[in-house]
């Protein structure tokens, strides 16, 4: 950002303007207490002390901790090729594509990153500008409610606790009703599931896997829930939609998912990028945008936004929702990383993290004060008990060089001694032999 300097003049001449005498009088409505208490602001330095400066600076934020930590949240490996891309400024300058005529590039972006997310989980639409996963799900409930002109929905317990808490959260003023089923060993609890549906329900929300790395295959739900006219929303890990049964070979209605994994840095918690897709008959149910692929008057391939779904663009009353903000670059890094990665390449990275969450699992199993709860089949993340809160085990892995997992016992009552591991392809044999080895050494004591 450019500065400029002022002169004395200058700035008397702008008190002037402002009728003050001076920068105290100014700023005189602000309380003593909390106005700046110095503006002595250090000398000058030169480009070369100024770069040093704010390496150092910015070092203080990079985590050398070998990361463990999943619950929605991934450390993957993000290839150097995507920065070169997205920093062109025809890419990160892009805004909001209003006028098709301009904005050629960035509908066929979209256009291309939709089409990404339709192959990946086999449903017919897609569309773009949605915050994370979380907002993605809320979104989902909206459209089912909109489809079905129900107002109960039923979740998983299985279900992401951070999206659960959203969901109560964007839905406290609203006349919704929702229902939590508690998870059984690790997958859903299809006796209890069955029992709460009615034909009040607009939809069911499950997560595959699950916030536990749990593995499922939900398409028995699916047929009971479509049954009583209610609609399934999925929401699932991109990587692993390389390997396992895709939401619409489930029969599912709607699937969302956080696309922070596909080439998007963890970076303290964002910016990420929520992505929807769902069955044609829903399309005008859907929130955000939808690009589309059409042709001009000359015969000459052109991209249009086919569906604004907010009350500006006409909508008024029928508006579905009011997203609008544009995470176009975000879905360009998704889109980026998956084209670099292919199908072959992503199935490559997710059986990775399957083979190394099992080897990761074989060394904690050695350990014998740790129990490793594998009663159903996993992704690349898993539970593990062990003999003391899992909050303090963190704490001490911490101190060892380690993230060492997501301690259950923040969201689930009951279960303060369970750490919830995950395992990617950046982790090597040594980091997962090295951790294994330095959490038997701070809780077998």
């Amino acid at each position: 950002m450019s500065y400029i300097a002022t002169t004395p003049q200058q700035r008397a001449e702008m008190l002037a303007v402002c009728g003050a005498t001076s920068v105290d009088q100014l700023f005189s409505d602000i309380p003593v207490g909390v106005r700046p208490k110095s503006f002595d602001i250090p000398t000058g330095k030169s480009e070369l002390e100024l770069l040093s400066y704010f390496s150092s600076l910015a070092g203080k934020n990079y985590s050398h901790l070998i990361n463990f930590v999943g619950g929605g949240f991934y450390d993957h490996f993000i290839p150097s090729a995507i920065d070169a891309i997205v920093s062109r400024s025809e890419f990160y300058t892009a805004y909001t594509p209003y006028q098709p005529e301009l904005s050629q590039g960035t509908l066929q972006a979209i256009y291309e990153y939709q089409s990404d997310i339709c192959r990946l989980t086999g449903l017919d639409i897609s569309n773009a500008s949605l915050y994370d996963g979380g907002t993605a799900l809320y979104e989902a409930c909206q459209m089912a409610i909109h489809a079905t002109g129900r107002r109960k929905i039923i979740v998983d317990g299985g279900v992401n606790p951070i999206y659960r808490k959203m969901l109560h959260s964007y839905s406290v003023n609203l006349s919704i009703e929702i229902v939590e089923i508690p998870v059984s060993h690790g997958q859903s609890d299809r006796a209890k599931i069955y029992s709460t549906l009615d034909d009040s329900t607009a939809a069911f929300i499950v997560q595959n896997p699950n916030f536990f790395g749990v593995i499922d295959d939900h398409s028995d739900i699916v047929e009971k829930c479509h049954s009583k006219g209610i609609l399934v929303v999925q929401s699932v890990y991109p990587i692993a939609l390389s390997l396992l049964k895709t939401p619409a070979e489930q029969g599912v209605d709607i699937a969302t998912g956080d696309g922070q994994s596909l080439g998007l840095p963890l970076s303290f918690g964002g910016p990420y990028l929520g992505f929807m897709a769902a069955k044609k008959e829903l399309a005008r149910k859907m929130p955000g945008r939808m690009v589309a692929r059409t042709v001009d008057t000359k015969g000459q391939q052109g991209f249009v936004l086919s569906l604004q779904a907010r009350e500006q663009h006409i909508r008024r009353e029928k508006a579905t929702s009011n997203i609008c903000s544009n995470q176009a670059l975000c879905a360009l890094r998704a889109h980026i990383y998956m084209s670099l990665m292919g199908k072959e390449g992503l199935r490559s990275t997710a059986q990775l993290c399957v083979d190394k969450a099992h080897y990761t699992i074989e060394k904690l199993n050695a350990i014998p004060c740790v129990k490793v709860m594998d009663s159903s089949p996993t992704f690349n993340e898993f539970t593990v008990r062990l003999p003391i809160d899992a909050s303090e085990a963190v704490g001490r892995m911490i101190d060892r060089g380690f993230a060492a997992g997501f301690p259950l016992g923040r969201y689930y009552p009951g279960m303060e001694n369970y750490l919830l591991v995950a395992v990617t392809e950046k982790r090597t044999k040594h980091e997962i032999g090295l951790y294994a080895a330095m959490l038997e050494e701070v809780i077998c004591q």
